[in-house]
């Protein structure tokens, strides 16, 4: 599959990587084979050997990067100096991406964007190593995500690290974008919590496994790097269940109209009223009369909000912070992002929806040569414009 000349900035660049992806992918797919290894294990092990900067976790002189655990959790902190003017700094946790399977807190696109973060924002930027499919499946990795961030929290954490109580974001892309989402939705219903991120930013996030032919589903279905085959492929492996239902998934048999289970969460993803008629443009939804209810009951998690913070009831989504939500056009995941945008802004949260016509997912890590996209550095610069202005 090849994007469409003009469909995202940089193309030749994203074939590359793409391709690039796909060969690890293969490689990964015949150690499996062998039963050497778990495929999954073997590509992020490619991914993180053959990072090609390898940035260390030394201190430079504009930022100190140190590494900590938080309740369990290993985590790398990045800390700009302190400013003879200003006695307390900014805070933001960060959740990176990778399909809760894929990238680590300690490769060099996630060093360098939570570098710039912290340079930029002058913030305390604390980026969490949640552990990975297959050695975790869900909650493990939301679990991890919300340990972290709620001893973060603590006043004399943040004491420790110079950080403003009252000025700290919560944020992550794509599976990260969902833990941080899931995250903030359940610190917004801890009543003895005394400190609350004041924001929230989610990058192209992945919120519901509800609905595989959204609008941007069924347009992006063949578009590199997060085809929509894959992105289900994704959701088995973070429930751990049988590959052989990722059809019955396509076309939406786990929620047809037959299933009571999802009966209670249907107009929490009714896409027709949430989404713009530039999204929307023909296409139609697929709701099939009778499905596979069984789906539902080897795999609950497909239901529960922790899984799928889209579908969160309206009293939870009022009580969360401001909100950041950035998408693209040539993303499975457009529309997540936007339903949930929608979605806060009818329950009364602020919200900001930023959505780029020309990127694709995933693009705003990559900054550095040879995948240095163009579309990288426009989500990257309006992203942290967004935090400092709000934050």
């Amino acid at each position: 599959y090849l994007p469409l000349p003009g469909a995202v900035a940089d193309p030749w660049k994203l074939m590359l990587l793409d391709a690039t992806f796909r060969a690890a992918q293969q490689m990964g797919h015949l150690i499996h084979y062998l039963r050497l290894s778990h495929h999954l294990i073997v590509l992020n092990y490619l991914i993180c050997t053959f990072d090609l900067y390898q940035l260390e976790s030394v201190s430079s002189e504009d930022i100190k990067v140190t590494d900590a655990v938080f309740d369990g959790v290993e985590v790398r902190v990045f800390e700009p100096p302190a400013r003879g003017d200003e006695s307390l700094k900014r805070g933001v946790v960060y959740i990176h991406g990778g399909g809760w399977a894929l990238a680590s807190a300690r490769t060099s696109l996630y060093i360098n964007l939570c570098r710039i973060m912290a340079d930029s924002l002058k913030a305390v930027v604390v980026s969490i190593e949640y552990r990975l499919i297959p050695q975790a499946r869900f909650p493990e990795q939301y679990l991890d995500a919300l340990r972290a961030t709620k001893h973060f929290l603590q006043p004399d954490v943040l004491a420790e690290y110079s950080v403003d109580p009252s000025r700290i974001a919560i944020s992550g892309d794509s599976a990260g974008g969902n833990l941080a989402a899931a995250v903030c939705q359940q610190l917004s219903k801890e009543e003895d919590l005394t400190i609350r991120p004041k924001l929230q930013a989610l990058i192209y996030p992945v919120l519901q496994a509800f609905d595989f032919n959204t609008p941007s589903y069924q347009q992006n279905r063949n578009m590199p790097v997060l085809p929509r085959h894959v992105m289900i492929n994704y959701w088995l492996y973070y429930f751990n269940g049988n590959h052989e239902l990722a059809h019955a998934l396509l076309i939406n048999n786990h929620t047809a109209l037959d299933v009571g289970q999802a009966l209670s969460f249907r107009g929490r993803l009714n896409w027709t009223s949430l989404l713009p008629p530039s999204f929307k443009k023909d296409y139609k939804p697929v709701v099939q009369t009778t499905g596979t209810a069984e789906i539902i009951q080897k795999m609950p998690a497909l239901l529960d909000v922790r899984a799928v913070p889209l579908l969160a009831d309206n009293e939870t989504l009022q009580l969360q912070p401001k909100t950041y939500v950035l998408t693209c056009e040539n993303d499975v995941l457009r529309d997540d992002g936007a339903m949930y945008a929608k979605r806060l802004e009818n329950a009364g949260v602020d919200v900001t929806l930023d959505h780029f016509h020309n990127c694709f997912h995933g693009c705003m890590i990559f900054t550095l040569w040879p995948t240095d996209f163009s579309a990288a550095f426009q989500t990257r610069s309006s992203y942290i414009k967004w935090l400092d202005e709000n934050l």
